[in-house]
């Protein structure tokens, strides 16, 4: 094949590219990217498998919801209706992988997020971590008290040990945000034990290659939207600095340890008000001993 022909193919490709788009931005499409598919709130339900996990987590629910970006377009209401929805699923732990508000500096509903978010119920308890949104517009403070009245502990370059009164445990590791905050990925990892089945939290997907170089048995992870504008055949159109290897979903990644990922879709938009084959996510983990 010659480069003519190459070059001819690459083209070819943009066209249809930039044909499939407009179609999303305009007309039918328009309106089911911008109304119909943002409001489509899925639940994901998975099982997590491992010899790790003690017999007396067996059934235990972990329930992680991700890029929330309150703001213009996405309301109070909305999060109440997440609220509700996750609380449907009676869920022992609950995680939030980051990115609270889309824009600190003009946000004015910040007082009314903690006296939703406190209403969440998981009795094994609620934890965050910072996405890149959190520390960006000068958020970091305000993320952080919004997230400690809300009931959530803020995991930043930190571990958390969930005990059972069975004296049986796995571990819980939060990692600060790669792109704006002060991640300590070695630091706070080389703390990790083989021993025990131990999930971390981090806001960006594509640092797995690095999270795999330690005893870490799942990764959660948002960031991505999942593309939030997907294309057939083609899928993501734009993603995001460190959400360009894994965008949505579970995957393997094998360096010094095996590390299952999964990266959540997210729940709002950003930049741009619009979600086409990306439906907003909250996932549901079940526990199982093998």
């Amino acid at each position: 094949m010659n480069m003519n022909q190459i070059t001819r193919r690459n083209f070819i490709k943009k066209g249809i590219r930039t044909l499939l788009y407009t179609c999303i931005t305009t007309g039918t499409g328009y309106y089911y990217a911008k109304f119909i598919e943002p409001s489509l709130l899925s639940f994901t339900n998975h099982t997590l498998h491992s010899p790790l996990i003690p017999h007396g987590f067996n059934g235990i629910k972990i329930v992680q919801f991700s890029d929330l970006h309150l703001g213009y377009y996405y309301s109070l209401q909305q999060l109440s209706k997440v609220v509700a929805k996750i609380n449907e699923k009676k869920p022992d732990i609950v995680f939030f992988t980051g990115d609270l508000i889309d824009d600190y500096q003009t946000y004015e509903g910040t007082p009314f997020v903690s006296s939703i978010l406190q209403t969440i119920h998981a009795p094994l308890g609620k934890f965050a971590i910072f996405g890149n949104h959190d520390h960006g517009g000068y958020g970091t403070e305000y993320y952080s008290h919004i997230m400690k009245q809300s009931g959530f502990e803020v995991l930043q370059n930190a571990e958390k040990r969930i005990r059972l009164l069975d004296g049986s445990e796995i571990s819980i590791f939060g990692i600060d945000d790669i792109m704006l905050g002060n991640p300590d990925i070695h630091g706070i990892l080389k703390q990790a034990q083989d021993h025990l089945y131990t999930i971390v939290l981090v806001h960006e997907p594509d640092v797995a290659s690095h999270i795999a170089n330690f005893p870490i048995n799942l990764q959660l992870s948002g960031h991505s939207h999942g593309g939030q504008v997907q294309l057939p055949f083609f899928g993501a159109i734009i993603t995001p600095t460190l959400a360009k290897h894994y965008i949505e979903g579970f995957y393997h990644i094998k360096k010094k340890y095996e590390l299952l990922l999964y990266v959540n879709r997210g729940i709002g938009t950003t930049r741009i008000p619009f979600r086409f084959l990306a439906k907003p996510e909250i996932t549901l983990f079940t526990l199982q001993s093998t």
